[in-house]
């Protein structure tokens, strides 16, 4: 396997040395062969070459397998309204240039961290879900206007990219509890209800998924009521991002959640959350979202063992209180960053002749 690293700003590369170190030990102990090529992008690509996504780095994806990325953003751009070049250009830049139209958020609880979130215990327990955001198309990339007294951005859906990402939940609903809900605005936005009229015209080809809909006001409110009512939740590029972000909160932390990014080329693989500049360097960010999205990465290829070996040591990591501070008790922990990921190497070493089973 190809492997293009991009381990961006912030905490981006202390997670991703973590996500690589996981990926080393996991083709040990299965005997699988991985390259792993490295690539600039987000703020260190802008200062290295002004382009937050270099062609240089577009070629490196393109001729890889898979893509590991970690988080880009720099406070410096964030506080600068008049910066025309910005680091989370690269993101999209990258999402744009390798087709990937379709984010795939799992949503999941641990038994050990349901105290985390600020939900009710018996609300979240066993709450067990995946986003499905719409990655290329709506507001973020549609016709932009901005001036000192009127801005507007676009919000363009064509019913070819709301077909293939509904197809996306469909398929993902079937093998999982079979239940989509398609998450709109359709009372109001002219976009949700070609989303809407779509797939209700599909659901006809997928006689084994109930398919519900349901306002975007309404799924945000009920995520935080009955997180366990979803199964697969489809929806468009804007609500996805908020949703999905909201979620967050069902699982206690940030730092938990994967994602995986599909499409057209080179699949992307990455945690949710930020660069989190405020924690460069001092060794206390969790890199456990960044881990199991290498999970998500050897289950994309069929490598199913593999990835159940690392949600295992991630999983025996939280029992044993392995973790970084924001999951430690009062926000205190003997573990940093590096520590957490020497455990879970040390971990998947010591049960690999039973894993491999």
């Amino acid at each position: 396997m190809k492997i293009a690293v991009l381990p961006g700003d912030g905490i981006g590369p202390e997670i991703s040395k973590v996500g690589v170190e996981v990926m080393k030990t996991v083709a040990d102990v299965f005997g699988l062969k991985i390259d792993f090529r490295y690539g600039l992008a987000g703020a260190s690509a802008i200062e290295a070459v002004g382009d937050p996504f270099p062609e240089e780095t577009y070629l490196l994806c393109k001729d890889s397998d898979a893509v590991l990325f970690s988080a880009v953003g720099d406070p410096k751009f964030d506080n600068d309204p008049a910066a025309r070049v910005r680091p989370e250009q690269g993101l999209l830049a990258m999402r744009k240039k390798l087709g990937l139209f379709a984010n795939i958020r799992p949503i999941q609880t641990f038994p050990g961290l349901l105290d985390k979130s600020p939900l009710k215990e018996e609300i979240v327990r066993d709450a067990d879900f995946v986003c499905v955001r719409e990655l290329t198309g709506g507001m973020y990339f549609g016709e932009k206007f901005e001036s000192d007294d009127k801005a507007y951005d676009t919000n363009v859906y064509t019913r070819k990219e709301i077909e293939r990402i509904l197809k996306v939940g469909f398929q993902l609903a079937q093998r999982r509890r079979k239940h989509l809900t398609v998450v709109d605005k359709a009372n109001v936005l002219a976009s949700s209800r070609l989303w809407r009229k779509v797939a209700q015209e599909m659901e006809k080809d997928y006689p084994d998924v109930q398919t519900d809909y349901m306002f975007v006001d309404n799924a945000a409110m009920r995520m935080i009521q009955d997180p366990r009512f979803f199964d697969v939740m489809v929806t468009e590029n804007t609500f996805g991002d908020i949703l999905t972000d909201e979620a967050s909160v069902v699982s206690g932390s940030m730092g938990l959640l994967p994602s995986s990014s599909i499409g057209e080329s080179t699949p992307v693989f990455e945690p949710i959350h930020g660069s989190w500049p405020q924690a460069k360097g001092l060794d206390i960010a969790n890199p456990l979202a960044q881990v199991l999205s290498v999970a998500m990465l050897f289950e994309h290829f069929g490598h199913v063992k593999e990835g159940e070996l690392v949600r295992k040591a991630v999983a025996a990591s939280l029992e044993a209180g392995v973790t970084t501070p924001d999951l430690g008790k009062d926000g205190k922990s003997d573990y940093g960053t590096q520590a957490v990921g020497k455990w879970l190497c040390e971990f998947i070493s010591s049960c690999a002749a039973s894993c491999k089973e």
